[in-house]
């Protein structure tokens, strides 16, 4: 099946001007463009708060904001960057001060460290993964809950949301350098957080489920596969 082609430069031309335009429509207080601005980045925004946040509960607080710091801000967008792009950027700064300001954890209920532990045979049926899927996504997250805002943005950004890390430094304004590092660590305590938590070491690799200290990387799991020459 042959790759996708990227947008000529002719469809980014029109959707550069389709952008500009909309934006002037806004900016003159049009319900209409209001509306369709909202309704064209909507999911792409929510999508990446939910994989930030690793849940809905403070979902629709956390799009309103976003969204009413978007418009505020309209006349502040240049044009340098893509209409998207400045709106994901809005968005992460929103979720960077939501992130330093919450004072209770993101999962729905605490982890018992002395419930019983199933993991999954290679047998399982579907219920069994799925039960897998949302243990290994809990635990997943409250290690995530132990990193800076800075730190979570960056690796949920760049692994989990699927950005570049030139895209994620930029959204996080900081630089590719640093990006990487904060990436890094934050792999490197996932790691070590797998090696000693079974459940969450089947989840992000089922492949390698069974064995001790072998979280790096996965066959079906969260995490891209880890080599330390990407390490700073």
């Amino acid at each position: 099946m042959p790759e996708p082609r990227a947008p000529s430069r002719y469809v980014t031309a029109v959707l550069y001007v389709e952008d500009v335009l909309l934006v002037d429509r806004c900016l003159t207080g049009e319900p209409a463009a209001t509306r369709e601005l909202f309704r064209r980045h909507r999911n792409r925004v929510h999508a990446s708060l939910f994989r930030v946040l690793g849940g809905n509960r403070d979902m629709d607080d956390l799009l309103q904001e976003a969204f009413l710091q978007v418009f505020l801000s309209l006349r502040g967008w240049r044009a340098e960057a893509s209409l998207a792009t400045w709106i994901d950027r809005v968005a992460v700064r929103c979720a960077y001060r939501h992130l330093s300001q919450r004072q209770r954890r993101i999962a729905t209920d605490p982890l018992d460290d002395d419930a019983p532990i199933a993991l999954t045979s290679p047998e399982a049926g579907p219920g069994a993964r799925r039960q897998l899927a949302r243990d290994g996504v809990l635990r997943l997250y409250a290690v995530l809950d132990e990193l800076s805002p800075a730190a979570r943005l960056a690796f949920t950004l760049h692994e989990l949301d699927g950005r570049s890390l030139a895209e994620t430094a930029e959204l996080v304004g900081s630089s590719v350098t640093a990006t990487k590092l904060r990436v890094w660590r934050a792999r490197k305590r996932i790691e070590a957080a797998a090696a000693a938590d079974p459940v969450l070491r089947e989840f992000l690799d089922p492949a390698l489920g069974s064995a001790p200290g072998s979280a790096g990387g996965t066959a079906g799991g969260v995490l891209v596969a880890f080599d330390d020459r990407e390490a700073p």
